[in-house]
């Protein structure tokens, strides 16, 4: 910035600053989404990445990884609620696509599809929504084994009935071959609470030192405007 009178004022540091509180704004968001996410079924952890140019690209310069880590696994009294005990996802088919999940509360429909909480289809390992051959009377006669076979007991002929395969894959789609399914368990989110409280403090110091520079700068800015104005 120039001002009229030979006097230079150099502008970098206020930019700097303003970037600098942008990206740890952009920070702590990451962290309170992990934080609000702490009790959600299948949710898992965001980690910010930060990049080296960030001091020069703001918030531009900052990503999110997603942590994919196995959650915290926790008995249910639902036998259609299934738990991933190693990496992988379940698809399900949307209006948008297919979409990967760790939420693996599912239900079934009077004609025996395989849903989850969004009336959603799930999928199979062959891509097709999983339907079961008979509609059980009581979904207790529903088995899902840790390969993720899924049957249902057939009472006329004292046999399990086979529904096939479930679709679990890894984050790019390729099948996961040893998934470690647990039916009658839920897994909450792998998101370690306290680290998540304990990352918030550096962030808020960080914001707000950027905050007093800007402030300083500002304040010198304006004396040198005010002392011009006097001098004419």
């Amino acid at each position: 910035m120039q001002i009229n009178g030979g006097i230079n004022f150099c502008e970098h540091g206020m930019r700097a600053s303003i970037r600098a509180m942008q990206v740890q704004q952009n920070l702590l968001g990451i962290v309170n989404e992990n934080i609000v996410g702490f009790d959600k079924v299948g949710f898992q952890r965001r980690e910010p990445v930060v990049s080296s140019m960030t001091e020069y690209l703001g918030v531009h310069g900052v990503s999110t990884t997603v942590d994919d880590r196995v959650g915290r696994i926790v008995v249910s009294d639902n036998p259609l609620d299934i738990a991933l005990n190693n990496k992988g996802y379940f698809q399900v088919l949307t209006p948008n696509g297919v979409k990967l999940t760790r939420d693996g509360r599912f239900k079934l429909d009077k004609d025996g599809n395989l849903l989850n909480l969004q009336d959603q289809p799930v999928l199979s390992d062959a891509g097709m929504p999983i339907k079961l051959p008979i509609v059980p009377d009581n979904i207790d006669k529903v088995k899902v084994d840790n390969k993720g076979r899924i049957s249902v007991y057939d009472s006329s002929t004292n046999r399990l009935a086979d529904a096939g395969f479930l679709g679990i894959v890894d984050a790019v789609g390729m099948a996961v071959i040893e998934p470690d399914v647990k039916q009658g368990y839920n897994e909450y989110s792998n998101v370690p609470i306290q680290q998540e409280f304990f990352k918030v403090k550096p962030i808020v110091n960080n914001f707000e030192a950027n905050r007093q520079m800007f402030m300083i700068e500002n304040n010198n800015l304006s004396k040198v405007i005010s002392q011009l104005g006097s001098a004419t």
